[in-house]
């Protein structure tokens, strides 16, 4: 697979709600890093996070663009999240159903076919602002 094919298969899975065939995109080495917090090294603390964010959003994807270098190392995309905040997430405000459209966009490394590191980024201001 190219890494325009295993970009976009991930994210198609994300629209699914398959993330059993997002994690299974990636390296046994998987590190995730967040726009806020601490970075995530491995399969299993991917798959918490999976359910934690399943638990409190229901998120849809699109306007996606994936770009990769030549190589197929590197790759990037830019989308739209729109979601659903369904239940308080720690430290954030309270959940009540609010609707968002959010910006983001993602770097990834890959290997042999494979997704060793996804690090998103969006502006978690906007998203409080539009959540209060």
């Amino acid at each position: 697979m190219t890494a325009l094919s295993v970009v976009s298969a991930y994210y198609e899975a994300f629209n699914r709600d398959d993330t059993d065939a997002m994690e299974a995109l990636l390296t046994e080495d998987f590190e995730h890093h967040v726009n806020e917090g601490q970075i995530r090294r491995g399969v299993a603390a991917f798959r918490e996070f999976n359910a934690h964010m399943t638990r409190c959003y229901r998120e849809h994807l699109t306007d996606i663009v994936v770009m990769a270098n030549d190589a197929g190392t590197r790759a990037a995309a830019e989308f739209t999240v729109n979601g659903v905040y369904i239940e308080t997430d720690d430290g954030l405000p309270e959940a009540k159903g609010q609707t968002y459209i959010l910006p983001a966009g993602t770097f990834f490394t890959l290997r042999d076919g494979r997704i060793q590191r996804v690090t998103t980024y969006y502006n978690l201001a906007d998203w409080v602002r539009q959540v209060r």
